[in-house]
């Protein structure tokens, strides 16, 4: 088998199993497939429920769901898993059933990361407003110290993804912190203390050099620009104007633009590609969604194709791209197979990835 010219990582959420704080918030039983299998069309030509094919409705406590998604991934050309990882401060966390279960097991034997989502979890993305579920906080340099003890066996782990020896570690939202780069210092300290040769930090810096903060890449995490903007068709603005259809539409972003406006960017050394396949989040936030239209597996196999050939220039450790996301289905955001595409998907991430 050919081996993949850059090092394809995936986002991983691990939200398919019931939790104690979504029980108390929208009822007993509520995980990610709640919102998935409960979406309907909010316009004409809008493609919903999107629901799973060959993995189906599965359960992450489940280890054998667990080793068929790596499984999937490794065969298709994914070297590793990004799980998002909550630590919301003063040691609170969620979601961290799973990937504690992959890492006390060492099964899948599938290499992997961290990215700490490190913002509050709101009733915005349902739809609501105000409600805070768990509110994002910084209590202080004892606090980060205490966060980095906590994920310090992942990164002992011999599966943890690795640049040049240093694990990955991925900040969501880095300008949140009161001063990100006291926080990587101090997680760099304690590394070196812990006989690590460093972190390999990256994040969500927009125009900002990530290297001025002690990180060392960066990743556009832009999903709406008004030149975007799909327009409506001649029949939508008709309908709207005689008041047979509401105006107060998801926010249509044409994906075929999108990709356009990406294959063309010129990369400097420290960013890092992040493909995205399909963005509709409709499930979760209704209205105030964000829908990619004209969404395709071709353009998605260009997009990924140019982001490959750009990245494999580099030296072989540094060679990272990421896809967003392996299983994000209420983001309408995954590469899993699904009942409308199949393995559609993950085929473009394969041939795109062995050019």
């Amino acid at each position: 088998m050919l081996k993949p010219k850059v090092r394809a990582v995936a986002f991983y959420l691990p939200q398919y199993h019931p939790v104690k704080a979504n029980d108390e918030f929208w009822g007993k039983g509520f995980t990610e497939w709640t919102n998935v299998t409960k979406a309907r069309p909010l316009f004409k030509g809008h493609v919903q429920p999107k629901l799973p094919a060959d993995l189906g409705f599965y359960d992450l406590r489940v280890p054998e769901v667990r080793e068929q998604q790596a499984d999937l991934a490794r065969s298709y050309g994914i070297e590793a898993f990004c799980y998002w990882h909550y630590w919301f401060g003063n040691g609170e966390r969620a979601l961290e059933k799973v990937f504690d279960e992959v890492l006390k097991s060492g099964k899948p034997d599938f290499p992997f990361c961290l990215a700490w989502a490190n913002e509050s979890w709101t009733g915005k993305w349902h739809g609501l407003n105000n409600q805070v579920i768990f509110k994002q906080t910084y209590p202080g340099l004892k606090d980060f110290e205490n966060h980095f003890y906590t994920v310090l066996p992942a990164f002992k782990d011999p599966r943890y993804l690795k640049v040049n020896k240093r694990p990955v570690f991925h900040i969501y939202r880095p300008f949140n912190l009161p001063d990100v780069k006291q926080f990587v210092d101090l997680w760099q300290k304690l590394a070196q203390k812990e006989g690590i040769d460093g972190i390999y930090f990256t994040g969500h810096f927009g125009d900002k050099n990530p290297t001025d903060y002690g990180c060392r890449g960066t990743m556009d995490s832009t999903i709406v620009n008004p030149q975007w903007t799909y327009k409506p068709s001649f029949y939508t603005r008709f309908m709207r104007s005689v008041g047979r259809q509401k105006n107060d539409l998801p926010t249509l972003t044409d994906y075929k633009l999108f990709v356009k406006e990406k294959i063309s960017y010129p990369y400097k050394p420290y960013d890092i590609p992040m493909v995205i396949p399909n963005w509709d989040n409709t499930p979760r936030s209704g209205q105030r969604g964000v829908v990619f239209m004209n969404e395709n597996v071709q353009d998605y196999y260009l997009w990924l194709k140019d982001a490959v050939e750009k990245v494999s220039v580099r030296e072989e450790q540094e060679r990272l791209l990421f896809i967003k996301s392996w299983n994000e289905w209420a983001e309408g955001n995954y590469i899993e197979p699904d009942q409308v595409n199949g393995l559609a998907y993950l085929e473009a991430t394969r041939k795109a990835l062995m050019i």
